[in-house]
C-alpha cells in the first residue's frame, strides 16, 4: 500500500500547498485529492498507463512519457500538447469538474499527470497490473470522499 498512500499524500497534502507556490492552478478550488482522482479517472478513460503513452507515442511526446516512467528526471508537458493528445473535449470536461478555466484545468493536469505516472512505476516500468492500481487508487479517494 506504500505507493497507494505516497500518491495521496503527495496530492491531498501537496496540491494546495503547490497551488500557492505556483504549483497546481486549480488545486485551491478543487484539492490535492480531486486532482489526483481527475488524473487517475484521465488514464482510466485513455487504457491506463500504456495507453496514455501510446496516444503520447503517436502524437509525437514518446520521450517525455518515457522520461515519467523512467527513473530520472521527468520532462514538462505543455498544456497545448495535452489538449492535442487528450482532445479539447476531456479538458473541457476536467476543467468543469475543477470549476476553473479551460487553460487552468490544462496546466493543472499538466503539472500533476508526469507525478501521477512518475509514482505509479517506481520501478522505471510499467506494472503489469497497472490497471488494477488506477482503480484501486481511484476507489480509495471516492470511497474516503464519502
Amino acid at each position: 500500500m506504500g505507493l497507494l498512500d505516497g500518491l495521496l499524500n503527495e496530492f491531498m497534502q501537496g496540491g494546495a500547498q503547490g497551488a500557492q507556490q505556483g504549483g497546481f492552478p486549480g488545486a485551491q478550488a478543487a484539492g490535492g485529492g480531486a486532482i489526483l482522482a481527475i488524473v487517475l479517472q484521465l488514464l482510466q478513460q485513455n487504457g491506463g498507463l500504456s495507453g496514455v503513452l501510446s496516444k503520447m507515442q503517436q502524437a509525437g511526446y514518446g520521450a517525455q512519457a518515457q522520461s515519467w516512467i523512467g527513473t530520472g528526471q521527468n520532462q514538462p508537458i505543455s498544456p497545448d500538447v495535452l489538449s492535442q493528445i487528450f482532445g479539447q473535449g476531456q479538458l473541457s470536461q476536467i476543467a468543469q469538474q475543477l470549476g476553473v478555466s479551460h487553460q487552468d484545468a490544462a496546466s493543472t493536469v499538466a503539472q500533476a499527470l508526469p507525478q501521477v505516472v512518475d509514482r505509479m512505476t517506481p520501478d522505471g516500468s510499467i506494472p503489469a497490473d497497472h490497471d488494477d492500481l488506477v482503480s484501486r487508487t481511484l476507489q480509495e479517494l471516492m470511497g474516503g470522499r464519502r
